[in-house]
C-alpha cells in the first residue's frame, strides 16, 4: 500500500483517490499519473489494503479493478456498498474491466459504480472521467438547498442519502442521485432518456443504450414499494409526484 501526493493548487485541498489492481505496474502507472496531475492518491493490491486505506483517510474516489484474485472488484464494490462500510456520503467509484463488455458495464452500474472504463485505457481519459466525476461529487456537495422532501421523502443533497419518513433509507450512487434530482426539477413532466443520459453520465463520458434504463431501475427498487417514476411512452421517464417544501 502506498500514497503519493500530487501538487496543489494554490489554496485548494487535492482530491483523494485511491487505486485498486493487483498488477503492480499498472498500478503504479496509473497511481503516478493522476498523483502528477494534482490528485492524492493511494494503492492497494486487495481488499484488505483497500480497506485500510478506507479506514485511515477521507477518499473521494475509488478506482476498482474488475478482475483480480481473490475478491474481485464487483464483489467488493457489493459487499461495502451493502455492508454501509464507506459510510454516508462515501467515496464515488469508476470500474476498470480488461473484458470491456456491456455486461461488465451493466453489472458495476446497478452495484453502485459511478462510471466504467475499458482497459487498457488511455490515462488522460482515465483522468477526465476521474475529474468528471469528482466534478459532479463537489457540485452535489455544494448545492445551497440541502434537502428535497417528495411523497414522504427526504434526499439530502449533500450526502445523497434517501429517508423515509417510516424508517426506510437508502444510498444513492452520483448517477442515481443525478437522475433523481433532473426528474424532481422537472416534477409531473416527460424527461427524455437523451436528457436523463446526459444528467447521469455527465459532458464528455461514453454513454451508452441501456444506462439509464439500469439507474432507473435502481431508484425505482430503493423506493420501493413506493410507485413514484413512471415510464412516459416513447418520451421517457417522469416523477408523478411533486417536491415539497424544504
Amino acid at each position: 500500500m502506498s500514497g503519493s501526493e500530487g501538487v496543489l493548487a494554490a489554496g485548494a485541498s487535492p482530491a483523494c483517490v485511491v487505486v485498486v489492481d493487483d498488477d503492480a505496474e499498472l498500478r503504479a502507472l496509473i497511481a503516478g499519473f493522476l498523483a502528477d496531475n494534482g490528485l492524492t492518491v493511494f494503492s492497494a493490491c486487495d481488499e484488505l489494503e483497500l480497506e485500510a486505506v478506507l479506514a485511515g483517510h477521507a477518499v473521494d474516489l475509488a478506482i476498482l479493478d474488475i478482475m483480480m484474485p481473490g475478491e474481485d472488484g464487483l464483489s467488493i464494490l457489493r459487499r461495502l456498498r451493502s455492508a454501509g462500510l464507506w459510510g454516508t456520503g462515501g467515496p464515488s467509484v469508476i470500474m476498470l474491466s480488461a473484458m470491456g463488455d456491456d455486461f461488465d458495464r451493466i453489472a458495476g452500474l446497478e452495484m453502485g459504480a459511478d462510471d466504467y472504463l475499458a482497459k487498457p485505457c488511455n490515462p488522460r481519459e482515465l483522468l477526465a472521467r476521474v475529474r468528471a466525476v469528482l466534478r459532479r461529487r463537489e457540485a452535489a456537495r455544494g448545492l445551497s438547498a440541502p434537502l428535497r422532501r417528495f411523497g414522504g421523502w427526504t434526499l439530502d443533497l449533500i450526502t445523497r442519502q434517501l429517508q423515509h419518513e417510516d424508517g426506510r433509507e437508502a444510498q444513492l450512487t452520483d448517477a442515481e442521485f443525478r437522475v433523481l434530482v433532473a426528474l424532481l426539477d422537472q416534477p409531473q413532466m416527460a424527461v427524455s432518456r437523451d436528457q436523463l443520459l446526459d444528467v447521469a453520465r455527465g459532458e464528455g463520458v461514453e454513454i451508452f443504450d441501456r444506462a439509464i434504463d439500469v439507474t432507473i431501475s435502481r431508484l425505482r427498487r430503493k423506493l420501493a414499494p413506493d410507485d413514484i417514476i413512471t415510464t412516459v411512452r416513447n418520451e421517457g421517464y417522469m416523477m408523478t409526484l411533486a417536491p415539497e417544501p424544504a
